[in-house]
């Protein structure tokens, strides 16, 4: 009996300290993501949804702390669902009001990630789980799936290089559910499903909006103005 409650002690034990290790871990994500207070970046915007043609386009892309965050097309209008907030990783590891949940490691392509999953304490929060997939060597995170009560489920996986030192990503590709989408009031676009010509396709297929970054102009401030 004392050897069973040994093993139980140290089982029990041994969960508590990882889930004290995903906490501090997401606490140096944070303090990373926290180095910017804003930018302002140029980059190039590629949409692939089936029913819709959508043109590649220069965009460009503000940030200001705490959660605004506007993309900008100078062509016309870019084709990115409400649930694209989720670009702003503040919006998801902000504040304390979730519970760190370890999962683990996973492989994510060719690297091994460390899985936190993050549960809202807020019941009536939008979103319902966050489950992120750490680099603990550089302190990102590489892919981002979030669930939300309003906005449908969606994806965000990422790749750095030049300014992986503030955890801004140098590729983003933000996958998403259409039938989640709706196009705003007074907007149009050009169908293409194939078969009904000007009518849309049942939306129920993932669409991606990829971002390439060339540049980031970073913590030199970017006025209220923009994102209105």
């Amino acid at each position: 009996m004392k050897t069973l409650f040994l093993i139980v002690s140290c089982i029990c034990w041994l969960k508590i300290a990882s889930a004290q290790n995903a906490e501090e871990l997401i606490k140096k994500v944070k303090a990373k993501i926290d180095l910017v207070n804003n930018y302002e970046a140029d980059g190039i915007m590629k949409t692939n949804v089936t029913f819709l043609k959508v043109p590649e386009a220069q965009v460009k892309i503000y940030f200001k702390k705490p959660n605004l965050l506007k993309i900008k097309n100078e062509k016309g209008i870019s084709f990115v669902p409400k649930g694209a907030v989720s670009i702003n990783l503040n919006n998801i590891i902000s504040g304390n009001q979730y519970t760190v949940i370890d999962a683990g490691y996973e492989k994510n392509g060719n690297m091994k990630t460390r899985v936190v999953k993050l549960l809202p304490t807020d019941d009536n929060a939008d979103v319902v789980l966050s489950t992120l997939y750490i680099d603990e060597t550089n302190l990102v995170i590489v892919k981002a799936k979030t669930t939300t009560r309003e906005n449908g489920s969606y994806q965000l996986d990422m790749t750095f290089g030049k300014y992986i030192a503030y955890g801004l990503p140098d590729k983003i590709i933000f996958t998403f559910n259409t039938k989640d989408y709706k196009l705003p009031k007074g907007v149009t676009f050009d169908f293409d499903d194939g078969t009904n010509a000007g009518k849309p396709a049942e939306k129920n297929k993932n669409g991606k909006a990829e971002i390439n970054f060339n540049a980031y102009t970073i913590n030199k401030g970017v006025a209220d103005s923009f994102f209105k």
